[in-house]
């Protein structure tokens, strides 16, 4: 993963600016000696945003932008002369991006489309100068506002890839090449466990010029929840497909135990997952004959679609295609959309695993950076103009 391009997670310090603090001044000028206060306003902190943008596909561009800065408000003068506002920072994420704060685990926000604006980190208000506080009873006021502090935050951003259908299978169950055999994309594909250690999409085909996206992810094996082989962290890639498809190869000696194995570990990981709708793809089929195939189809789950495949030889692919269209298109799941849709709840990171996340994503903690902000000895000043 550390020579790989595809980055779906990043830790990030983001800081906001800080209000400008208002002005105390009193107009001191020749044939005005007593011309009141003219203390100006401070301005607005920047504020930091989260921006989705369907150009980018993966979090590269922010692997190495540790620390957001957004720019601080400036201070009001002398003849109400209004402080600079701070320049809001925004950050483009790809659609799909999920934020957590890295030192509760809470979830922040969720980032779905191209476009969409999110407040991270609201900057702070200016200081109101001693001129909005005169009065009849109180014409020369010799005091003004600070400005309001900022607002900082240590975030972790995780992508979580949008497709249609996503595969579950173990190490070398033929993900990658049922994917390279339905579209066009050409993830490695080798004869070892662990071939695939980053994402995949393809788009599918399928009749009269429709199609769907596929999603290949790393395989897991039992004990994944536990940190075994690569863990579990992949899984958040198909927490948004719509349909699962589970891979298991036909030389397997319990198939319907292995599928359980599969189950099993999407349980550990997050028991929604469970709701969604679900597919068995029984793979490289052509070293079975056509009576065994059906000895195997009685002793599988009854509860869920079953198709025979070889990606190498082509058998059952145009079947397979035809079950997940109709699984995708069937109205339980778009239902189920609609509802998840409304209802979706994120859950908050466990902070008893962070350290070992961090360790497996390559990351290393953040060294924070104060900036020197200077200040003037004297909060209130009382300035006089010199006489022309």
């Amino acid at each position: 993963m550390a020579e790989s391009n595809f980055v779906d997670y990043v830790k990030i310090y983001c800081r906001s600016g800080k209000g400008g603090r208002g002005s105390m001044h009193l107009r001191h000028v020749k044939y005005q000696p007593n011309g009141g206060p003219d203390g100006g306003d401070g301005g607005h902190g920047g504020s930091i945003y989260l921006r989705g943008n369907h150009n980018y596909w993966t979090l590269l561009h922010l692997k190495f932008q540790r620390h957001v800065f957004a720019e601080h408000g400036g201070n009001g003068g002398r003849d109400k002369c209004h402080g600079k506002d701070g320049k809001d920072i925004y950050i483009d994420v790809p659609c799909g991006t999920v934020v957590y704060n890295a030192e509760t685990g809470k979830y922040v926000c969720d980032v779905t489309y191209d476009g969409q604006e999110v407040l991270l980190l609201k900057g702070g208000r200016g200081g109101l100068g001693n001129f909005q506080f005169r009065s009849a009873t109180n014409q020369t006021p010799r005091f003004a506002q600070p400005g309001e502090p900022m607002e900082e935050m240590t975030i972790i951003l995780e992508l979580k890839l949008l497709a249609d259908v996503g595969l579950v299978g173990l190490p070398n169950a033929g993900k990658s090449t049922l994917l390279s055999a339905l579209s066009s994309a050409r993830p490695k594909i080798a004869n070892y466990p662990f071939t695939t250690l980053e994402p995949s999409l393809g788009i599918v085909d399928y009749r009269d010029h429709k199609s769907f996206v596929m999603a290949d992810i790393p395989g897991i094996i039992e004990g994944a929840s536990e940190g075994k082989g690569l863990g579990l962290r992949f899984l958040r890639h198909i927490e948004r497909n719509s349909l699962l498809l589970f891979m298991v190869p036909g030389d397997t000696d319990d198939i319907k135990k292995e599928y359980e194995v599969l189950l099993n570990e999407l349980r550990q990981f997050n028991p929604d997952m469970l709701d969604k709708h679900r597919v068995l793809a029984v793979t490289k089929c052509d070293l079975l004959d056509d009576e065994l195939m059906d000895m195997l189809r009685e002793t599988l789950p009854d509860d869920l679609p079953v198709v025979f495949i070889s990606s190498v030889s082509q058998l059952g692919l145009a079947e397979l295609k035809d079950v997940l269209w109709r699984e995708l298109n069937s109205e339980s799941n778009k239902l189920q959309d609609i509802v998840a849709e409304d209802t979706i709840v994120h859950r908050d990171k466990d902070m008893s695993k962070f350290a070992a996340e961090l360790a497996a994503e390559g990351e290393d903690e953040i060294e924070f950076i104060d900036e020197d902000d200077i200040e003037d000895l004297d909060d209130f000043e009382y300035e006089e103009d010199e006489d022309d």
